[in-house]
Order: C-alpha cells, then sequence, then structure tokens
C-alpha cells in the first residue's frame, strides 16, 4: 500500500498543477500581443519599451507615451493615441507622468472612442477626437499632478467606457532641443479589472451667453444648477478662461450657506488642482461658479466662443460616486437663480495677481524671450492660446456636446429597460372627451386637457380660419382635469366654460396650467384654483399673424429659470414666439417650408414643444415634416434636427426627460406606407431610437400628446379615441447573459432561452485579424478570472478517480490472489505497470494521453503534449494536439491591493 499511496499522491499534485495552469494562465500573457504588436519606443528614450506591464492577476499598467518625436518649432503640440489593451471593463487608479519641465510645458489626457487619426503621432491642429472627449488627467509644469483617491477609479473599456487615450503635449520653448534628441512625455496609467467601490466623472460648468463690453473694467459670468443626482464628493478642480479672464470660483450652495470649492488664476497652469477641503453635494443643493473678467484694452464686444479674440468660462470639477449610482459625465450651462449671487462671498471678486515671469512661463517662454519685442511676444501667445481653444472649444461648446454623442449621462441611457403599457391603470376607461394635450404638475400629478362634447371637424374652420360654431359657445365640462397617476383617482378639475376648442398644454413650475385654444387663437395662463385666467395672449377669435395675433397656435411652453413664454403658433402660421414672462412681445423665428426638402428653421404645423433647460434648448415637433427641430433659446438658432424612417410623415408630440431621454409620438401611416404608429424612446444626445412602444389595450388612433416623467413613466393621449394610456419602464437585467461573437443567448428566471443578435454600437478595427486577436486576448483575460469554487471541484474529480483505482486493486488483491502472502509482491508489480502506464514508453514523465489511451474509448486529443510557445493560432489537425500556454509549478503571486 506504500507505493499506491504514492502514486496516489503524486498524481494529486501534478494534477493540482495543471488544473492551475489552466485555470490561472498567466497575466503577461494577454497582453502579449499587444505588446509584440506596439511601437517600440526609440532607443534614445529612457522610458519604458513595454506598453503594457502585467503585475498580479488583474491589475496592469499601461505605459502612453510620445513616440520618439522632435517638435521644430515653439508652441507645438502634438497629440497620439493607445487603445485600451483589452474590451472587457476596467478603472484607471492611477497616474505617474514622465515629462521634462525644460521641453514640455503641458499634458492633457484625453479618453474617447475615436481619435481625430490614425497615425503614430499628429499634430493636434487637427483635434484630439472625432467623438466627444473628457479629460481624465492634465499635467502641467508648477502645477500638482492629479491624483485619484483610494478606491476611486476612471470607468474604461465595456459597453459604455472610452476604448482610446489620446495624449496631447504641448511642446513650449524648443531651444532644449537643439541637439535634435527624441522626446517621449507621457504617462503610465495603473489600472485594474477589480471593481472600484467608487467612479470618478467630471462635472462641467459653463457659461454660453457671456458678453463683455469694450473698456468695462469688471464683467461677471455667472453659472447655478441645481443638483439633482445621487451625493457626489468633489476632490479635484480646474478653471479655464482666455487673455480676459481674472479668477474663476467654484462653490457649493447649500441652505444658503456657500462653500468653496475651488479659485484660482485662470492665467496660471491650468492643471487640475486638489480641493483643499472636501466637500460633498447632496439632492437639491446648488453648484455655483463665477468667473470675472476685464474688457479693458478691448474695442469691441467680446462674446463666448473658440477664437483667440472670445472668451470662455469654465470650471471643471473632479467627483467620485458611488458605483451603483455612478454618472459619468454632467453639465451644467444656465443660471439658476440670478438673485443669489448678491450673496456670493467677496473673494470670488478678487483677482488673483499673476507676476509677469509666471505668464512667460505659463505660455512656455524661458528668458531668453526677455529681449524679443512685445509684439512678438503677443504673436506667440496669440497663436498658443488658438491651439489650446481649439480644443477646448470642442471640450465645452454646449452644441457640440449636444451634437457629437457625448455619453452625457451615459449610465442612466445604458440602462436595459423597455417601455411597456401600465395595463392595472384604470385611467384608460375614464369618459373623456378628445384628448388634446397633457402634462405632469409639479406633484407628479398627471393633467389632462380635453375638448368635453366638442369636436374639430370639417366643420370647425372657414378657408381663412376663423371659427364657424362661435354660437355653440364656450365648453361647459371642466375641461382640465388632474388625476392621481398612480390609480387615475380625479384630484381637482377646472376650465368650465372658458374654452372653445382646446389643443396645447404645460405646467410651470409654480404649478400654474398654460393651454392653448386653437378656435380662440389665444394663449391663456391660469391658476390652479383660479376660475379667470392669469394672463391672456392674443385676440379671442381673431386669427392673424403680427405679434398681436396667433393662428391656431399648438403648445406653449414656460423656461423655469427665465419665465420666458415660447408658443408655437401653428397650424396656419410657421413660427415659434417668445414673449417675456410678462407677456410682452420678444421675438419670433421659423417660416413656412418651401417646396422639395424642409430647410433647417422651416415648418410645416410645428404642433408640439419640449423645452430642454440644462442646455438652453427648445424641441419643436414639426408635425407634417416628420421631425424634430431643437434651436437655442436665447436667439432661437437651429442647433439639429432628429429624423428616422420609422416616424413615417407625421410626428405629433415630443417631450424631453432631464437625464438625456427624448420621448416622441408619430401619426397614422399613409395608405401603402409600412410605418407603424407608436411611440418612440431616443437619447437626445444622439438621437438614436433607443425603444419603441405601443398600447395593449384598444389601439393608438391619432395620438396628439405625450408626457414623460424622470422615472420613465410615460402617458400619451389620443385626440381620436379619446383615452390616455399609462406606459411603465421595465428594466431588461433580470436574466444572465453569455455572449459569443456578438451573438447574446439571454436566460431569464424561467429558464426560457432568448438568442438574440446584437449589433454594438461600438467603432470596429479595420483589421479583423486584430478584431480576433482582440477577441482572444479578452477569452485570455477572462479565463484568469476562473473562481476557486470552479478549481475546487476541478480538481475532486482526479481525486475521485484516484480512490476508485485504489479501491479497484485493494478488490483486485483480495478476489485474485487471495490474499496469499506473495500478493503484495504483484499488488506491487500491478501499481508499477500502472506507474509505468503513466511514464510512458522511453519517457521520464507522465503521459496522461498514454494512459487514457490504453483505456477503450479514450481519444488521446488534447494530451500528448504541452506547447511551450503560448501560439494564439487554432490546434494543428496534423496531430491533434491543442496549443497551451507554457505553465510553471511557481508559486502563484499574491493579489495586489486596492490603491
Amino acid at each position: 500500500m506504500d507505493m499506491a499511496g504514492f502514486v496516489s499522491n503524486l498524481l494529486i499534485l501534478l494534477l493540482l498543477f495543471q488544473n492551475v495552469c489552466l485555470g490561472f494562465r498567466s497575466p503577461l500573457s494577454v497582453f502579449k500581443r499587444y505588446k509584440d504588436t506596439s511601437t517600440s519606443l526609440s532607443s534614445e528614450c529612457l522610458g519604458s519599451n513595454q506598453p503594457v506591464i502585467s503585475f498580479g492577476l488583474s491589475d496592469f499598467a499601461l505605459d502612453i507615451r510620445m513616440p520618439a518625436v522632435t517638435p521644430k518649432q515653439s508652441d507645438t503640440y502634438l497629440c497620439m493615441s493607445v487603445p485600451l489593451p483589452v474590451d472587457d471593463e476596467a478603472y484607471v487608479v492611477d497616474f505617474k507622468p514622465h515629462a521634462s519641465m525644460d521641453t514640455v510645458h503641458h499634458m492633457l489626457l484625453f479618453g474617447c472612442n475615436e481619435p481625430s487619426s490614425t497615425e503614430n503621432y499628429w499634430d493636434c491642429d487637427e483635434g484630439t477626437c472625432k467623438d466627444k472627449s473628457n479629460i481624465l488627467y492634465a499635467w502641467a509644469r508648477n502645477a500638482p499632478p492629479t491624483r485619484l483617491p483610494k478606491g476611486v477609479g476612471f470607468r474604461v473599456g465595456g459597453e459604455t467606457g472610452s476604448r482610446y487615450f489620446v495624449l496631447q503635449v504641448h511642446y513650449g520653448d524648443v531651444s532644449a532641443f537643439r541637439d535634435k534628441h527624441k522626446d517621449c512625455s507621457g504617462v503610465t496609467l495603473h489600472l485594474t479589472h477589480q471593481k472600484q467601490p467608487l467612479i470618478a466623472g467630471m462635472y462641467l460648468m459653463m457659461s454660453v451667453n457671456t458678453v463683455i463690453p469694450p473698456g468695462k473694467k469688471v464683467v461677471d459670468a455667472d453659472i447655478a444648477c441645481h443638483y439633482k443626482r445621487s451625493p457626489m464628493h468633489l476632490f479635484a478642480y480646474r478653471v479655464h478662461t482666455h487673455r480676459l479672464g481674472k479668477v474663476v470660483s467654484g462653490y457649493r450652495v447649500r441652505n444658503g450657506q456657500w462653500t468653496l470649492i475651488g479659485r484660482q488664476s485662470p492665467q496660471l497652469p491650468q492643471a487640475f488642482y486638489p480641493v483643499k477641503y472636501p466637500v460633498d453635494i447632496s439632492y437639491d443643493d446648488i453648484l455655483a461658479a463665477r468667473c470675472v473678467f476685464s474688457g479693458e484694452g478691448r474695442t469691441t464686444e467680446t462674446h463666448i466662443g473658440g477664437t483667440a479674440n472670445d472668451e470662455m468660462c469654465n470650471f471643471y470639477i473632479m467627483y467620485y460616486m458611488e458605483a451603483k449610482h455612478a454618472v459619468s459625465y454632467m453639465t451644467c450651462t444656465q443660471n439658476a437663480n440670478p438673485e443669489m449671487f448678491r450673496n456670493i462671498p467677496q473673494e470670488a471678486n478678487i483677482p488673483i495677481p499673476v507676476k509677469s515671469d509666471v505668464l512667460k512661463m505659463m505660455h512656455g517662454h524661458h528668458e531668453e524671450t526677455k529681449g524679443s519685442d512685445t509684439s512678438s511676444l503677443l504673436q506667440q501667445d496669440k497663436k498658443e492660446e488658438e491651439k489650446i481653444l481649439d480644443q477646448e472649444t470642442k471640450d465645452s461648446d454646449a452644441s457640440y456636446l449636444l451634437q457629437q454623442a457625448k455619453k452625457e449621462e451615459a449610465e442612466i441611457l445604458d440602462q436595459d429597460f423597455h417601455i411597456e403599457e401600465a395595463v392595472e391603470w384604470p385611467g384608460l376607461d375614464l369618459k373623456l372627451g378628445q384628448v388634446s394635450g397633457l402634462a405632469l404638475d409639479p406633484e407628479n400629478n398627471l393633467v389632462v386637457f380635453h375638448r368635453g362634447d366638442r369636436v374639430w371637424d370639417e366643420n370647425s374652420f372657414d378657408s381663412k380660419f376663423v371659427y364657424q360654431q362661435r354660437g355653440l359657445g364656450p365648453i361647459e365640462q371642466n375641461t382640465i382635469i388632474v388625476l392621481n397617476p398612480s390609480n387615475a383617482k380625479l384630484l381637482h378639475s377646472t376650465g368650465k366654460s372658458l374654452f372653445y376648442l382646446p389643443h396645447g398644454l404645460s405646467v410651470d413650475k409654480n404649478g400654474n396650467y398654460w393651454v392653448t385654444d386653437v378656435a380662440l387663437h389665444q394663449v391663456f395662463k391660469l391658476g390652479a384654483n383660479d376660475k379667470e385666467p392669469l394672463l391672456v395672449l392674443g385676440i379671442p377669435l381673431q386669427p392673424g399673424s403680427d405679434k398681436n395675433h396667433f393662428c391656431q397656435p399648438t403648445d406653449v411652453a414656460v423656461d423655469p429659470i427665465t419665465g420666458s413664454i415660447y408658443v408655437s403658433d401653428g397650424y396656419c402660421n410657421s413660427r415659434i414666439i417668445q414673449f417675456s414672462p410678462n407677456g410682452l412681445y420678444v421675438m419670433q423665428w421659423g417660416e413656412e417650408t418651401s417646396l422639395g426638402r424642409s430647410r433647417p428653421g422651416q415648418f410645416c404645423i410645428p404642433h408640439s414643444l419640449a423645452l430642454i433647460p440644462d442646455l438652453s434648448q427648445l424641441c419643436v415637433a414639426d408635425r407634417e415634416n416628420g421631425r424634430i427641430q431643437c434651436f437655442r433659446l436665447e436667439t432661437g438658432e437651429f442647433t439639429r434636427e432628429i429624423k428616422h424612417k420609422a416616424f413615417g410623415r407625421e410626428l405629433f408630440a415630443v417631450s424631453y426627460v432631464p437625464g438625456g431621454l427624448l420621448f416622441a409620438v408619430n401619426g397614422m401611416p399613409y395608405p401603402g406606407e409600412a410605418e407603424s404608429v407608436q411611440g418612440f424612446v431616443m437619447n437626445f444626445s444622439t438621437g438614436e431610437i433607443i425603444d419603441t412602444f405601443i398600447p395593449l389595450r384598444k389601439s393608438f388612433e391619432m395620438p396628439h400628446d405625450i408626457v414623460a416623467s424622470e422615472d420613465r413613466t410615460v402617458f400619451v393621449g389620443d385626440v381620436h379615441a379619446k383615452a390616455v394610456w399609462k406606459f411603465a419602464s421595465v428594466e431588461k437585467m433580470e436574466h444572465r447573459s453569455v455572449k459569443k461573437a456578438g451573438i447574446e443567448v439571454q436566460e431569464t428566471k424561467e429558464s426560457e432561452t432568448i438568442v438574440e443578435a446584437r449589433l454594438k454600437n461600438k467603432p470596429e478595427s479595420r483589421d479583423p485579424l486584430k478584431n480576433m486577436d482582440k477577441q482572444h486576448l479578452v477569452q485570455q483575460a477572462s479565463s484568469a478570472g476562473v473562481s476557486f469554487v470552479l478549481i475546487t471541484t476541478l480538481l475532486i474529480i482526479p481525486v475521485v478517480v484516484l480512490l476508485v483505482i485504489l479501491v479497484f486493486i485493494r478488490w483486485r488483491k483480495t478476489t485474485v490472489y487471495g490474499g496469499n502472502s506473495d500478493g503484495e509482491r504483484k499488488l506491487d508489480s500491478s501499481s508499477g505497470r500502472i506507474l509505468g502506464r503513466l511514464r510512458g514508453k522511453g519517457s521520464g514523465g507522465i503521459n496522461l494521453g498514454n494512459f487514457f489511451a490504453s483505456h477503450k474509448g479514450y481519444s488521446r486529443k488534447g494530451f500528448d503534449r504541452l506547447s511551450t510557445e503560448g501560439s494564439d493560432q487554432e490546434k494543428d489537425e496534423d496531430d491533434g494536439t491543442d496549443s497551451e500556454e507554457e505553465c510553471s509549478a511557481s508559486p502563484l503571486p499574491p493579489a495586489p491591493s486596492s490603491s
């Protein structure tokens, strides 16, 4: 039995090491191909020539360096990109800069999905990224480096994170390159696959409408937004203006108390500076910032813009949030409460003096420039400023944020959900007239505007749009009803004997009702408990096109910040009109659609309005053109169009939800057309359709208005069906997913298997082989995460097999040899034969393939040899072997600690 015990122990040890090799491939192998195909740095550089360095099972370092460049002139901006070497989600937890203050003025590291160039490096005049980029890191001489708190990481890769890093290096004075040496400045990132409990993000506060009069000594640009999300903790800030900026300050305002986040001169190195004292932001706090400018020396007005003659007012905040609530990017571009800035701390108004020699160093000029004439210095500064501004503008301008598909509120938009009818809601059975308008009041109660016993038909108007049924008088029923959104219980009603033909409805932040009447050609403001209107716009029953008349106005919206009133006018006019909060005419824009393709700013029935206060925009459902058009609130300037084939020819209504969701409903298809009448959910930033929905009870006939709340509860009113549907968001996360080669197999709780082919919305490599390599790397990386339970299970199986063998040997001893005296010698011989089989012919090692091949029914395939070449190619079909990674039996390294 001694020999049998020895064999058993030996087999256990060998199988243990084999399973460890299969379960824990060396992390270095995960990055082997990436490392081999990466561009090597010049031997003249002192940096690493190993772009990816693994240290542990889940952590690795990514070296991002300029590829041995020699800038030829001062104030050169060079960019280069590095792809994230794995597809699965990772977290950047630390940065280590590599730069000489003698040669580099500053470095910025951006995260994005599509760099501006595919070259080894390029002039940053071409831009950094084609899509929206986030600043992850900033280094400037004489400024502290960016440091992430412990347990905090920037999320990259996976479904939502950036897939490329773009490094921008500004070389100020290039006199240091007279010896033609090569530069490899850059930054090393510490990344980990370990999920971080806290996720870092960026909050950008930016003024978009500041005007600086020429010669004016002090001009303030104020920004303020109410915070409406989960708590966040601030740890770094960065300021940015152009040459007129004197000081930028940021604050948290809570219960009237101002707490400083950061204050800095924008003329100093524009790196991220640590928040001096911890600042947390809670729901309903106010984030406020002020930029102080001086227009002295200018002869014309200075506006916000992207050239050296324009200005900017940006306050960046780095924050972290709990992972389950994390949002990676947020913006604030408005002033929610101008009056509050009367109480801003006095320090915000005091410029920070900057010495002239610091300014020169800031702009990359060394002592030898002192002899230069002033005009030359100014020209160099202006050139540098324009280069900086180009990227700052792309990163900051509100229209760019809107149009370039920034994953603003990405975590919200990427949640997998579907809108379905709430079939238990009893509101569908309410006895209503034609439902023309819907809104939610400040308590999120549903407000319905309907026509009672009145109907809009072909007899309602003459050819000049004059109402023909005035003799019927106003509608005798309450046309405005307020319902509990949960059970459809009637809470309040009003609007009796006021309206002839109701149409549009909205509710302002104070709970006032704003409605339009297409028969009266008027707009009304009603208090919730008032029987008489508080404000009336338009002349009753008189259509017109001047400043005092409407022609069948369709909808009205009120800016919650400024109180400005916007009216879509309408069925027989093609314009949007802005009024002051008191009802005074301000401006209008829009025109009738010309023959052929409709152009921006042209309307064919502007039918519904949706305000986007966070971006100071107004979106219009351009009904007969089947599209959504969006405009700047302040100027009426066109910003974008959203149009999809699925809309068909008509788009009736649009509604916006804070967080980046846009909801809409279309009209019935024309005869012979396939587009169905349905509701749409869209990503506001990209215009992409995320989801569509239809009712389960009854059917849409002419859905006329739509309204949605932040929890994605949606109500649709139908003017022909005389009904209101309620829809709710149903999360689609109650299943496990196994993804292979783009096919997602989903196992639901009921064990029903659904196979979906998902087209992932991410850029594809131009090289299919590179994609295959990348998939292979991910598979290898995932193998490193084999759970302890699985490994234990794999180890138990050979132990059970050995026990069976030993029992068999004992049984043979007792039955065949009868327990006689030389039974033990024969047992030893039997054990020796087994051991000989394990060793194989002419071999000094164990060959499991030969052992199992000697038993009928077992294949040698996969057991003949272990390749030491680390090949990623497919197996050689000639010899039937699988290529495996070489594995030594050295002890496993300890798991790295979180940093």
